[in-house]
């Protein structure tokens, strides 16, 4: 099954279009998993339990694990999404963007190492940044295009040929990198007027969309401007949101709760537009 094939199932079956961002740090763990040898897993593990319903994927991000030496943690994380519930899909992100058998050897951790159904990556150095991850037909491949940082319009709203360059991007990704059906773009909450511009250029492509609670995104404004004309179309991501909704021992509650209340947040908004 593809990456998309399993979205699109988790979607329909959960009916939800939320991300869990599984980003753990260890000053705000809580103390009663900060004391296990797995602390990073066993916080994830609590938190996947709790909102498996309610979600249409999972992302990790490498860095939180990668800069604390837990990178077991991550496989182990993403193998357990994997058999507690197979149908909900997982993105790694790492936001790769190098050439050559560099970028195949990036391909193959994702996908191989740590078992991932998509990732994310940069397109700065080009076609020869994601062609490795594109041949993978099976695999997302989730490319930045218009994110939500403060700053990221010192490149991506330079404009050439009369359009920004995010623009560029998007119509590159739709008209000649996805060859295999298997490509998505980046488009952060906190630009929903950029949003629905690219919605309107890319109306058949998914948008991984970050920036919605803790970055400031309005949600009905995300929901409105980034949903196709099906109602779907968009990943909405939230991390602190929901995996830090609470601290104590009932954090994994919390997070359920967190999670669920996002899922029906976007149907309202959802299913009155569409």
């Amino acid at each position: 099954m593809t990456f998309w094939e399993k979205l699109e199932q988790a979607a329909r079956r959960n009916r939800s279009l939320v991300c869990v961002g599984l980003d753990p740090f260890m000053g705000k763990l809580p103390d009663c998993v900060k004391e296990t040898d797995r602390p990073f897993f066993e916080f994830n593990r609590q938190i996947i339990d709790a909102t498996c319903d309610w979600v249409c994927c999972y992302k990790p991000q490498a860095a939180y694990y990668a800069g604390a030496d837990r990178d077991n943690e991550l496989k182990m994380t993403i193998e357990y999404i994997h058999e507690r519930a197979p149908e909900v899909p997982v993105i790694l992100d790492v936001k790769r963007g190098d050439i050559g058998s560099t970028a195949e050897q990036y391909a193959a951790e994702a996908f191989e190492r740590y078992a991932a159904d998509a990732v994310t990556v940069n397109p700065y150095m080009g076609f020869d940044a994601v062609k490795p991850f594109l041949d993978h037909a099976d695999k997302g491949v989730i490319i930045l295009c218009r994110t939500s940082n403060p700053h990221s319009g010192d490149f991506q709203n330079l404009v050439a040929d009369g359009v920004p360059l995010y623009e560029h991007v998007a119509r590159r990704v739709r008209d000649e990198w996805n060859y295999n059906r298997n490509a998505a773009l980046v488009v952060g909450a906190t630009y929903p007027e950029e949003l629905s511009r690219l919605r309107s250029i890319c109306p058949d492509l998914w948008f991984l969309v970050p920036g919605v609670g803790a970055q400031g995104g309005d949600l009905e404004k995300v929901v409105i401007s980034g949903c196709n004309s099906a109602g779907n179309g968009i990943i909405v991501n939230s991390s602190r949101g929901i995996i830090f909704a609470d601290r104590s021992e009932k954090f994994a509650v919390a997070a359920g709760e967190a999670a669920a209340k996002l899922r029906d947040q976007i149907n309202s908004f959802r299913f009155r537009q569409s």
